[in-house]
């Protein structure tokens, strides 16, 4: 498990972040959006206090949560 405050540290080295929650999926653009812990936190952070799962990361990507065309656009 990754706790709140290193999941936050690591959403912070990317530069593309996807959120999924069901069929809703955010896109945050890691280098031009200055989001604050908090909301950062509400889109990658579970009730558990950690990381939501999934979690995948490829190169400057993250993904955090699932969605079969989110998945399939950028993992091929």
């Amino acid at each position: 498990m990754i706790a709140a405050d290193e999941a936050l540290a690591l959403a912070r080295t990317v530069h593309e972040l996807y959120a999924a929650k069901g069929k809703k999926v955010v896109y945050v653009n890691m280098k031009k959006e200055q989001l604050d812990d908090e909301a950062l936190a509400k889109l990658i952070v579970g009730p558990s206090g950690n990381l939501r799962a999934p979690t995948l990361r490829k190169g400057k990507t993250l993904v955090v949560g699932f969605n079969q065309e989110t998945y399939e656009a950028i993992f091929g």
